[in-house]
């Protein structure tokens, strides 16, 4: 399967990703009313590793590439969360995103926390075999502390199920021991679960059925925008093709095609290249920029994280975000966004599909039975209907937006397993 890129190079300055965690988990905690000790055993990760890998590369010589791999919070469980590939990874982005795993195992009742893990690399540079000893060079660093009852990887941007093969390879030559529940978003073959490549897609999918049903808008009069056509965009563009929604915007690396009249779908998905690129398909395309501006009713950043800022959040043109990224929406573009009665439906809730199939995944490889592509939809399906009411409830009760309510949820549960171990005292 190709590896697909979700890299946007046009967009607006990214904000300090870690700052923006830390930012709305205090409001949350302040909502909750937990004293500050709370926020200062959650702000950071528990663990931090920072590894160098040196790969011997096609040309003879050898190049030391930097990874990380940060795990959040165990007191739910073992931490959980994906490995990614790109050129713009940073030790705070890292941090950040094992943050919002925690958080996103708690909202959707996982019993997990939060990793993720990532290497400064651009795989669009680097060959196949190249590729292969980068992946089990980061697994050989990493492997005292991951395991199936530790910490468990998948695949993120730019990593994908034959990584996530060459990984589970090289931890079972280490450990001496086959550990399929190692790392999930595996090839079927070796383990991987029905549904897994398609599950956050899917998840997002689902949101926006729920959206349709909360705002009163028929999915048939709904025009989208998707900002990210690798991956999890490619998929959820098909999907809103299928059911007759009108996607009247994409974009990729390079940039963006709109048309108000709706896009031809299937034959981007027939044209575009293994990094999701469809944009060179066409003479005129726009910014990145440009698209998020453009009118719809959805928009749907499905690439990077910190791309709807304060710079930008009063030009945008749609009514409704479903952050399938994560953290694409920074905290004052979401206060500006409020003012304007956009409704940012957020990223621990919209994209919790991959995290929530990866665990019917780790499931499956203990039990050793395997379910059915109907039933991991069914059961995905289940959970991101139950998840998204118990944050609209919250954000009702407590007068927030779903992003707070979102953030609430998912806090609650992990201070509470803290507790009960005793590693909080209030």
């Amino acid at each position: 399967m190709p590896i697909q890129s979700e890299k946007h190079t046009n967009t607006v300055e990214v904000e300090n990703p870690l700052e923006e965690f830390q930012a709305i988990l205090k409001e949350a905690l302040h909502f909750l009313s937990y004293p500050d000790e709370v926020f200062e055993f959650l702000k950071k990760p528990m663990r931090f590793l920072e590894v160098s890998i040196p790969v011997r590369m096609d040309d003879g010589t050898t190049k030391v590439f930097q990874g990380y791999r940060a795990q959040h919070n165990d007191a739910a469980g073992p931490t959980k969360g994906g490995i990614r590939f790109h050129p713009d990874v940073t030790a705070e982005e890292v941090k950040a995103l094992a943050g919002w795993m925690s958080l996103k195992c708690g909202v959707t009742g996982l019993p997990y926390g939060g990793a993720k893990g990532g290497i400064i690399c651009n795989p669009q540079e680097l060959s196949f075999r190249e590729l292969e000893l980068l992946s089990r060079g980061y697994v050989r660093a990493v492997s005292q502390i991951v395991g199936p009852t530790k910490d468990i990887p998948a695949p993120d941007m730019y990593t994908n199920a034959q990584i996530m093969a060459w990984m589970l390879d090289e931890y079972d030559h280490i450990r001496e021991f086959d550990s399929p529940g190692f790392i999930t978003g595996k090839p079927l073959m070796l383990g991987g679960s029905q549904g897994r490549e398609t599950a956050t897609s899917k998840g997002v999918l689902y949101t926006l059925q729920l959206v349709s049903e909360l705002k009163q808008i028929p999915l048939q009069n709904m025009r989208v925008i998707i900002q990210g056509f690798g991956n999890v965009g490619g998929y959820l563009a098909k999907y809103l093709y299928d059911i007759g929604v009108k996607v009247v915007g994409v974009s990729d690396a390079i940039g963006g095609i709109y048309n108000p009249d709706g896009l031809d779908v299937p034959y981007l998905l027939e044209n575009r290249d293994s990094f999701g690129v469809v944009s060179n398909l066409f003479s005129k395309i726009i910014s990145n920029q440009e698209l998020l501006e453009k009118e719809c009713d959805v928009l749907i950043p499905a690439a990077i994280g910190g791309v709807i800022t304060k710079h930008n959040a009063g030009k945008l043109g749609c009514k409704i975000i479903i952050e399938a990224a994560n953290g694409p929406t920074t905290k004052e573009a979401i206060t500006m966004l409020e003012e304007k009665g956009i409704l940012v439906v957020p990223d621990i809730l919209a994209n919790s599909g991959g995290v929530i199939v990866s665990y019917f995944e780790w499931c499956q490889n203990n039990q050793g039975y395997y379910w059915t592509e109907q039933y991991v939809d069914q059961c995905l399906k289940e959970k991101i209907t139950s998840s998204f009411s118990n944050v609209l409830d919250t954000s009702k009760r407590f007068g927030v937006n779903m992003k707070i309510a979102a953030y609430m949820e998912g806090v609650r549960k992990i201070v509470e397993a803290s507790r009960l171990r005793g590693w909080l005292h209030f």
